[in-house]
């Protein structure tokens, strides 16, 4: 089935809080004109897309909450909270943990208190690039902890989700950011991005990489006045990528930004995205056998796999 875009993402402010891989490195409040943010609105209608605001950490002038609140939308930074640590009370039923690689494996300890609080919690990578091969015991044993804790509150009831576990146990196709293709940003200078890290680099000066043979930094793909503009959109699409589209690891995010940034293609996984999250399809799989054991019913199997790199065909140890 032909993936359709759902989402428009509104950055309210140069300096909304990062929710994904990509850092926001843009510290000078710039909120988006409030006639920018009408027209945003109505194009989402127009579309027929679920709007996402993604707030700054300051609050808004009262015109842009009557504004904001006309219509139905999900609220990034308020109704779901993003934390770049692991915050000791989960102040909500929905939370994003933007953490590094050593954070995370050195740290995952104090995520099991959120897990009995929260009903979602999503880990977020903030450094993938980083990720060594020597840490890959250390990341499957934070999982397989993880995993445990987890299991233990099934029994007891519970049913919280953690997205590098529990999502790939839901899925039984590629469910990944889908960038440019499910969803689309716009920015508070009115252009769209395919997600915000584009504009963030933009507005940074980095290079498209994309044309690398030019300094060109602009990302954008249209803007609020003329539309859409998102040059050979299909090729953005699972079907063009060779290596993800045979993956089962459905879980993972597929993030073009990643790709441009580590690979230089769109459709070109880096090999620590692959490993990393081939590591949670596996820790999965354990879950999941350790559930059917427990006498909860299981469906999609997970099959076993030897590998973690599917390019190199990378066992796991």
């Amino acid at each position: 089935m032909k993936p359709y875009m759902q989402y428009l993402v509104v950055l309210l402010d140069d300096t909304s809080v990062a929710y994904c891989h990509a850092n926001n490195p843009l510290t000078r409040q710039n909120l988006m004109p409030l006639e920018t943010l009408r027209k945003a609105i109505i194009f989402g209608m127009k579309q027929n897309l679920m709007i996402q605001f993604v707030y700054p950490k300051y609050e808004l002038p009262v015109e842009y909450n009557k504004v904001i609140e006309s219509i139905d939308h999900i609220k990034i930074g308020r109704e779901v909270l993003v934390f770049d640590t692991i915050p000791a009370v989960a102040y909500a039923n929905n939370l994003v943990l933007r953490l590094t690689i050593d954070e995370f494996i050195t740290k995952h300890n104090d995520i099991p208190v959120l897990l009995q609080q929260a009903r979602r919690i999503n880990i977020c990578l903030t450094d993938i690039e980083n990720f060594r091969d020597e840490q890959i015991a250390e990341y499957k044993k934070a999982l397989t902890t993880l995993s445990s804790v987890l299991l233990s509150l099934y029994k007891q009831g519970k049913s919280p989700q953690l997205n590098i576990l529990t999502d790939r146990l839901q899925l039984t196709q590629m469910h990944n950011c889908e960038a440019g293709i499910g969803n689309i940003t716009i920015a508070p200078n009115g252009k769209f991005y395919l997600c915000p890290a584009f504009y963030y680099d933009e507005q940074m000066g980095i290079s498209n990489r994309m044309n690398y043979r030019t300094k060109d930094a602009s990302r954008s793909v249209g803007d609020i006045e003329n539309g859409l503009k998102i040059p050979n959109k299909q090729l953005l699409e699972l079907g063009h990528a060779p290596l993800c589209r045979i993956c089962d690891a459905y879980h993972c995010n597929r993030c073009i930004w990643l790709n441009q940034k580590l690979t230089w293609d769109n459709n070109t996984p880096s090999r620590q995205q692959c490993i990393i999250s081939h590591l949670e399809r596996n820790a999965a799989r354990d879950l999941q056998l350790q559930l059917k054991e427990a006498g909860y019913q299981v469906t999609n199997e997970i099959k076993e796999i030897t590998y973690l790199d599917p390019f190199e065909g990378k066992e796991e140890h």
